[in-house]
């Protein structure tokens, strides 16, 4: 008998996880019993909530290791011996990164806004991993830390993760060996890759770098949104098309570089009048964007002062404040409302590294 005179009903099947389906008979046969497809992945439809709620696709490469790369010695696979700054920015990114992939935000509490910025409370908001070990054994201090009833400041956070504690009781919670984890995670993704070096009295672990490709990507984008003669933004200085958080990531790249005292090796090819120009350019952007709401405050005020120095001196072109404006219009689209209490999260972190070589 041919398929018209069959008695089978042909249903499409429907996993047993969605309610009030009437679902046919399951098959393991072939692909025309079970009507479309007979199998699926549960993990495939988390993505695609994951995808929707973070407001696209999570990078290949987190801040932190873009801002390792930055600082590594291509062909020695070392960063440098007397950078102090990258330690503590790094973990300042643990939380950027939460706070881009929706982990992590501040407690919503109006009273908050009578605190200063980086003394503001945060709170875990999904607990669920992110795949990436750093971030996920920070995400479970934090919320062990809530189990107990305590939740804490930005900056205290920042001060723990990096070990900056007096009290015995906290030092619990300092990550460690942060950059060699990071650098066996680049390896693992194919940036890196690993070699065994000489230091006069011992051998050391080196990861130069394999794939200049990506290293390349990333000075392009940081040097395309430094150098930038227009209030829009190019957008070969941001991520790629459908990545979560763009703009904010271009922004937190540039500002954490900076902090971390390894913006300059990606200044390579600029002259030194550009090089100085881009440093300003990424001064004003931390200015704009360690405040909240964005591009409030002394923070203009201050960039506004720059402004007119600059005209005194006779610097032409378009400069500080206007120069980020597009910027800021950018990252406020990227919001989910004028109260993001993630985005708030990591003008907080910023306005902490902004006053990183004070603190250390």
């Amino acid at each position: 008998m041919g398929l018209n005179g069959s008695n089978h009903s042909f249903r499409r099947q429907v996993p047993s996880s969605f309610p009030n389906v009437n679902a046919s008979v399951s098959h393991a046969g072939s692909a025309f019993e079970g009507g479309n497809r007979i199998a699926y992945d549960p993990r495939d439809l988390e993505r695609e909530d994951e995808d929707s709620r973070q407001g696209g696709k999570a990078p290949r490469l987190t801040i932190l290791e873009e801002i390792l790369l930055l600082g590594l010695k291509d062909k020695q696979g070392y960063l440098s011996f007397w950078n102090d700054n990258i330690s503590y920015a790094l973990r300042g990114c643990i939380l950027i990164e939460l706070a881009l992939r929706r982990r992590i935000a501040l407690v919503r509490d109006p009273n908050r806004r009578q605190l200063p910025l980086a003394d503001r409370v945060l709170e875990v908001i999904d607990e669920r991993g992110t795949g990436e070990t750093i971030l996920d054994e920070a995400l479970k201090m934090m919320k062990a830390q809530e189990s107990v009833g305590e939740k804490m400041a930005i900056n205290t956070w920042i001060d723990l993760l990096s070990g900056e504690t007096w009290n015995v009781m906290k030092i619990g919670f300092q990550l460690k060996q942060v950059r060699e984890r990071l650098a066996k995670g680049l390896v693992d993704k194919g940036v890196l890759r690993t070699e065994k070096r000489n230091f006069l009295l011992f051998d050391m672990a080196t990861h130069p770098v394999a794939d200049m490709r990506t290293k390349e990507a990333i000075i392009s984008r940081v040097v395309t949104l430094l150098t930038s003669t227009t209030s829009a933004v190019p957008s070969s200085a941001l991520g790629k098309e459908g990545t979560q958080a763009r703009a904010m990531r271009a922004v937190c790249l540039a500002c954490a570089a900076y902090a971390a005292s390894v913006l300059d090796n990606a200044f390579g090819r600029l002259t030194y009048e550009e090089r100085e120009a881009a440093f300003q350019r990424c001064d004003d952007i931390l200015a704009e964007f360690a405040c909240w709401p964005f591009s409030s405050g002394s923070a203009g005020t201050s960039s506004r002062k720059r402004d007119a120095a600059r005209i005194g001196m006779g610097g032409a072109g378009v400069t500080g404040r206007d120069a980020v404006l597009g910027l800021v219009q950018e990252v406020r689209k990227e919001m989910s409302g004028d109260e993001d209490l993630g985005f708030e999260l990591v003008a907080g972190v910023l306005e902490v590294l902004s006053k990183l070589d004070s603190l250390l």
